[in-house]
């Protein structure tokens, strides 16, 4: 409940005082001291901020050292990836194209023995084959996980003599 009451009042009459009023102060203004600092205190700051800013420069050059990194070992792992993909449909596509010339083959046997004998060579062939597309894959893998590190370690090798 509010201590001023609503009620209608005269014109002319002015409105009554709130009950509580926040009081106004004003704010001192101190002077402050005028102060002299020493010399090896300026010299100390003027050290410190020097080699804040050579460190911060070399922050920044090792930064965008490691940026350009990963950046080409994205790019290098991004192609090996492209290149690994486009080598499995490869493999696949032969792969598939060996499965309906088998099957073509295998609607001309004569008989039992033939499929069997046909279908013995076929397996041996394709044993071969996968063999072979596997070794290919397993390089080309290598070859894309070697060319995607290289580039790193040689960086992180190289900041370590740096910080050292």
């Amino acid at each position: 409940m509010s201590d001023t009451q609503t009620t209608a009042r005269p014109k002319g009459q002015q409105k009554p005082a709130p009950a509580f009023e926040t009081p106004k102060f004003d704010i001192p203004s101190f002077d402050l001291p005028k102060m002299e600092i020493p010399a090896a205190f300026r010299e100390i700051a003027e050290k410190s901020v020097s080699q804040a800013k050579d460190n911060w420069e070399k922050m920044k050059a090792a930064t965008e050292e490691a940026t350009d990194l990963l950046e080409n070992s994205y790019s290098n792992a991004a192609k090996g990836a492209a290149d690994y993909g486009l080598k499995l449909i490869e493999t696949a596509r032969v792969n598939t194209n060996s499965a309906f010339d088998f099957a073509g083959v295998l609607l001309t046997a004569k008989s039992l023995s033939e499929v069997v004998e046909l279908s013995t060579s076929h397996a041996r062939k394709q044993f071969e084959t996968l063999t072979a597309q596997s070794k290919e894959l397993t390089a080309l893998a290598q070859k894309v996980a070697a060319e995607t590190a290289e580039p790193l370690k040689a960086g992180v090798t190289s900041a370590f003599r740096k910080v050292a």
